[in-house]
């Protein structure tokens, strides 16, 4: 549990940090000021949305509009603020949609608007950077996944979290899931007999980007310098807005996908907290190091095979002493059936496979006590660094053993540069 701390008295203690760093300019919105209170329990919490993609935009819809009220939007290309909120208006399912206000800048916003959590639904690649600076507003955090591009980011992330003492829920729907919470449990707590392995799907990776992609002219009102982040600045071309499949900005689908089915299996195995600490090419032959299937061991004697072709891409089979129980979204399958008697009845639907509505619930109760949400940064920390563990695999083609405490690949120092990135100047990770 997060003990109370007010927003006056942490931006005090962080101004001078913040000042010192390019990234992340120390500005002090006004609710820090004029508030210096945590939300109560009866109180209707103020948010605002950095990010107005798809992904953002069925959020919005799951937001409970009795105990939550989106008051403004923030994007680095103003026709997707306005796309999102003509969207809204069009479904008329938020009342207060021709209210909000939109900003070029998440900054912008935090310091214009009194706000008491955020959303921040980025691209991949800016997702640890807007996070903090979310923290450093004093705001709590929903963040989609993948919570990172590369492992070290999210240790960085993780401590903001714990100095600021707010609540940080990442987007792993599943974790507010009753039916997965409830097969998760029977694997972990050993109801089943002992796991003699699971298997995942061999999610596909990333895409190198081309060195010969053409310079195009950069679409009005989209900042593209910002959008890049971190990352190399390459001159704008249309493909690279296609962000989720070249690596400098994500992983593919095993970071995509990948966060949702593996972050199943590391709470089944009994991973969270911790990790795999040796993991192996099974396909070593494989040209094409994106589509290679791996093999990760854990401490604790489990074994996870990525090496499912098809199957459940919310979760993992496990395979036990006394059969076998597949979790997916929202869904579960045994054999023999027996083995998930009792179980609860499935969330209620509402949309194609994205319930989140319960996970944002959770999130909102939590703002209010000040416990850790069901999908705690370091859970989803944890997580993703799976996804990305199997990634470096990859990419190295060889057994690498790694260091869940140290978060280092021991032994390997090519493999375990891998781990981290430079970043562009202005974009940096400031220091906890």
């Amino acid at each position: 549990m997060y003990p109370t701390v007010s927003r006056r008295s942490f931006v005090k203690k962080t101004l001078q940090a913040t000042a010192l760093t390019v990234a992340v300019p120390a500005l002090i919105p006004r609710s820090v000021l004029a508030q210096g209170k945590n939300v109560g329990a009866n109180d209707r919490i103020i948010v605002g949305f950095t990010g107005t993609g798809g992904r953002a935009r069925q959020l919005m819809g799951h937001v409970p509009q009795e105990r939550a009220k989106i008051v403004a939007v923030a994007d680095l290309w103003t026709q997707k603020m306005v796309d999102c909120i003509n969207q809204k208006k069009k479904e008329g399912t938020i009342p207060n949609v021709a209210d909000w206000k939109m900003y070029h800048s998440d900054l912008e916003m935090y310091e214009k608007e009194k706000l008491d959590a955020a959303f921040v639904i980025t691209q991949d690649h800016c997702r640890t950077l807007a996070g903090i600076r979310a923290l450093q507003a004093g705001l709590d955090v929903y963040a989609e996944k993948a919570l990172t591009t590369y492992i070290a980011e999210g240790r960085v992330l993780v401590n903001w979290v714990r100095k600021t003492k707010r609540i940080f829920q990442v987007g792993s729907q599943q974790r507010s899931m009753k039916l997965n919470r409830f097969g998760c449990e029977l694997v972990r707590t050993g109801k089943l007999g002992k796991l003699k392995f699971a298997q995942g799907i061999n999610y596909p990776g990333p895409k190198l980007i081309p060195d010969d992609l053409p310079e195009q002219p950069v679409p009005e009102g989209l900042n593209w310098d910002a959008w890049q982040g971190p990352t190399k600045y390459r001159p704008f071309n249309g493909q690279l807005l296609g962000w989720m499949q070249w690596r400098d900005y994500a992983a593919g689908e095993m970071t995509n996908w990948g966060a949702h089915g593996v972050d199943q299996i590391q709470w089944a195995v009994g991973g969270d907290g911790t990790g795999p600490i040796e993991l192996e090419p099974l396909t070593p032959d494989e040209p094409n190091f994106a589509k290679r299937k791996i093999v990760a061991r854990y401490a604790n004697g489990a074994e996870v095979r990525f090496d499912l072709d098809n199957g459940p891409w919310g979760g993992g089979i496990f395979r036990c002493e006394k059969g076998n129980i597949e979790i997916n979204r929202n869904l579960l399958k045994a054999n023999p059936e027996s083995l998930i008697d009792g179980a609860p009845e499935a969330d209620l639907p509402e949309g194609p496979t994205w319930i989140a509505r319960p996970h944002i619930e959770n999130f909102l109760d939590c703002i209010a006590s000040r416990k850790l949400p069901n999908g705690d940064v370091e859970i989803g920390h944890r997580s993703i660094t799976v996804c990305h563990l199997i990634g470096i695999c990859r990419e190295v083609n060889r057994k690498i053993k790694w260091d869940p405490v140290k978060e280092q690949i021991i032994g390997d120092d090519e493999a375990n540069s891998k781990v981290d990135r430079p970043r562009r100047k202005g974009y940096e990770l400031p220091p906890v």
